[in-house]
């Protein structure tokens, strides 16, 4: 008995010890559970480090053999408090150093040398060898190091540098000067998980893993590193434990396509998430090579007319904004947990997925969200990059990797490579568009997110609108859909009105709150019972509405000054969280009846151009005024001699400059006959506008616009319009932001 109870607390005290050891390295769970292997080795923790503002590392020799400055806790990047470094200023090189032994159960294997993340680009050093660098701050690259590894102490040093402010980097919501607005502190070099693995002498490379829920089958394509013939790859799939599918195939170099046919379906739903387990093996005869344990869910996710199906069921894609900034980690949670925590905090507030917005989150998010049955729209971080073709290359580049990186996770619902671009993106969006789709056929992809839309055909359609009055923002998303559908010619681009394609509202809310020297969007709520009723009644002007197959409400957390989260930054709650649960699940029409307007017709160039906007080759020049005319200002014969002259489009960033609160327009035209069929105005406009013709008013419209939008205005034009000469007289105010306006008149 004492025998037992002697070797019992000996089992105790090596177990303790154990965690004890695995609690000293931050992060110390595997990094990739959709791609793991059983022997490796967590590099993170205490790491040497060094700032090299000069470039002097080289000539100084610290790819090997020397000590650097300080001590950084990897994998939290030097700006962090969790690091040990605390450094908020632009470092634009850095090092990195450490020294480690290759385990015993490595011996024999090939091992791998893998970086989650590190921003921007990396050159790696194996006792004092290059071994590869790569380039692009957001995910996952690897090394194969097996004959740079030594026996005992191996070394290895990695040099970064990063410039945030070259416009030729990505760079997301990473400040170019300090945090302030939306743009917070930067993260520098390493910020995630860096490991070792072991892999066999042949090696399973990569996998993409494609569902098929009508048929009960998934199929499963494995990219097998090899040179050596008769070599087989083994696909199983199990569900709790009981064994569902497998196949077998050679292993031909990297197109190896298995199929399992599921003896049972279970369905991935959200909140529902059932996943199969997977396990791929590479053999030589019995002999087993290489192993992965991976994972898979049964989905489908198709467009079909305005809706958005999933498993082939309308679902209202309640989604939050979520950024993935930490206080003490900035871009890296400080455990696992803490990812998890995030998605069940957003489930908590009634949301059912998220916008992980200009930022790639990292693969153990994703893992929860697989777990959880909750939704992603995966982002990359656009924002920062000036969209000048010298870093087009590095961009495409990356977009591939997190493809191939992210598309098997049953929890990413459909893609947005770009966020608020300008319209001078509209060559890259094109190419990342389309690779995005042959990639990855199997989801949804969005051209760009708010903004400039530069297609004229696209498979959905966004818009952002921080509206903080419920009533005109529940009008204006109902009018605009029920706006008249102009079939207008094709050279005004990719109208922002509606295109008959699934839509959303994809940023709105923002309702500040308990700020504290921070800011929200519009102006913050007196009493917590204002705030409710705010939130509550944004909400339902887009659950009400038909044709809107989700929102995305602004923000999960608050993130250092920009505090209208619906936690603190701290992640502990503002409000009463029951009541924003029974907000955000207030019924979908959506959902229980479907959308109900028709698709537009397709556009035609038989028109008429009376007023040629900026797009129009008989455009013709303005009269404009910054100063308020009198009040006759809209008829014909009013005096604007004194005016200045200038081309649509009028804004405070192209064509005619205009950066005051108000403009105003005139022109006089020629109508050779009022027997017109139809009359339409082409317009975008930021802000409220109003527009006459002959003094009476034809047409008007709050809020702004994304691009082009098109009205049919035939009775109002009809009633103002005289044979002969005519005078448009335009009216244009805004309040925030920026300013413009251009518009046509088409008649047929």
């Amino acid at each position: 008995m004492k025998k037992a109870l002697r070797s019992l607390s000996l089992i105790v005290i090596l177990l303790a010890l154990l965690a004890q050891a695995n609690a000293a390295i931050p992060r110390a769970e595997h990094p990739r559970p959709d791609m793991q292997r059983d022997i490796w080795m967590n590099l993170n923790g205490q790491w040497q480090f060094e700032i090299d503002n000069d470039n002097t590392g080289l000539q100084r020799g610290l790819v090997s053999g020397k000590d650097l400055a300080r001590t950084i806790t990897v994998p939290f990047c030097p700006e962090s408090k969790l690091s040990g470094i605390d450094n908020y200023d632009f470092m634009k090189y850095v090092w990195y150093r450490r020294h480690f032994v290759t385990p015993d159960n490595m011996a024999g294997k090939r091992i791998m040398l893998h970086f989650g993340a590190v921003d921007y680009q990396a050159w790696v050093y194996l006792n004092g060898s290059l071994i590869g660098s790569h380039r692009g701050g957001n995910v996952a690259f690897s090394f194969d190091v097996t004959a740079n590894l030594k026996a005992g102490e191996n070394e290895l040093v990695v040099r970064v540098f990063d410039d945030t402010r070259s416009g030729l980097q990505a760079t997301g919501k990473q400040t170019h000067s300090v945090s302030e607005g939306c743009m917070y502190t930067r993260t520098t070099g390493i910020w995630q998980t860096v490991w070792l693995e072991a892999v066999g002498d042949s090696y399973i490379k990569l996998v993409n893993i494609v569902p098929d829920i009508d048929q009960k089958r998934a199929f499963v394509d494995v990219t097998v590193v090899t040179n050596k013939p008769n070599l087989k790859v083994q696909a199983v799939a199990s569900f709790k434990g009981k064994k569902m599918a497998s196949e077998t195939v050679d292993a031909l170099w990297r197109d190896n396509k298995l199929v399992l046919n599921l003896k049972k379906l279970h369905l991935w739903e959200v909140g529902n998430p059932n996943l199969y387990d997977l396990e791929l093996t590479l053999l030589d005869g019995k002999t087993v090579v290489d192993s992965v344990k991976s994972y898979f869910g049964m989905r489908s996710v198709k467009i079909d007319g305005r809706s958005i199906l999933i498993n082939g069921k309308r679902v209202f894609q309640r989604l939050i904004l979520d950024q993935g900034f930490y206080p003490d980690g900035i871009w890296t949670a400080p455990s696992d947990e803490a990812l998890k925590n995030d998605i069940v905090l957003s489930m908590k507030a009634g949301y059912n997925g998220a916008r992980l917005h200009q930022k790639v989150f990292e693969p153990r998010f994703l893992y929860w969200a697989d777990q959880l049955g909750y939704l992603c729209w995966g982002e990359y971080t656009n924002w920062g990059y000036s969209f000048e073709p010298a870093g087009h290359a590095a961009y495409v580049d990356e977009w591939v990797e997190i493809l191939l990186r992210d598309r098997n996770h049953p929890s990413i619902i459909g893609w947005c490579p770009f966020n608020e671009t300008p319209e001078k993106a509209g060559e890259l969006q094109k190419t990342i568009y389309y690779l995005t789709q042959a990639v990855d056929p199997t989801r949804p992809v969005y051209e760009t997110s708010g903004w400039s839309h530069t297609f004229a055909q696209v498979e959905m359609r966004d818009n952002h609108d921080y509206n903080q009055d419920p009533a005109s923002f529940h009008k204006r998303w109902m009018n605009f859909f029920a706006d008249s559908k102009i079939n207008v010619p094709s050279r005004y681009g990719s109208l922002s009105g509606d295109l008959g394609v699934p839509f959303m509202i994809s940023e709105f809310g923002g309702i500040g709150w308990s700020l504290k020297a921070g800011w929200g969007y519009g102006a913050a709520p007196k009493t917590i019972e204002e705030f409710y009723t705010r939130y509550e009644g944004l909400c339902k002007a887009l659950l009400d509405n038909p044709d809107m197959y989700g929102f995305c409400y602004t923000q999960l957390t608050d993130v250092e000054q920009e505090q209208n989260g619906l936690y603190y930054y701290n992640r502990t709650e503002k409000f009463d969280m029951d009541r924003i649960f029974k907000a955000t699940q207030q019924p979908s029409a959506y959902e229980l009846n479907g959308p109900k307007t028709p698709t537009p017709s397709k556009a035609t160039n038989d028109w008429k151009v009376l007023v040629g906007s900026s797009v129009d080759v008989d455009a013709r020049p303005f009269k404009f005024s910054i100063d308020k005319p009198a009040d006759n200002w809209t008829k014909p014969g009013f005096d604007d001699s004194g005016w200045s002259t200038g081309m649509q489009p009028f804004a405070g960033d192209a064509g005619t400059r205009w950066n005051t609160n108000n403009i105003w327009l005139r022109q006089e035209f020629t109508c050779d006959s009022t027997d017109i069929n139809q009359a339409a105005i082409i317009i975008s406009y930021d802000e409220n506008t109003e527009v006459y013709v002959n003094g009476k008013k034809v047409f008007e419209i709050e809020g702004y616009s994304n691009g082009f939008r098109a009205f049919d205005i035939t009775k109002t034009l009809k009633d103002a319009l005289v044979k002969g000469k005519n005078t448009i007289a335009i009216h244009t105010s805004q309040t925030v932001g920026g300013q413009r306006i251009d518009a046509a008149i088409l008649v047929n």
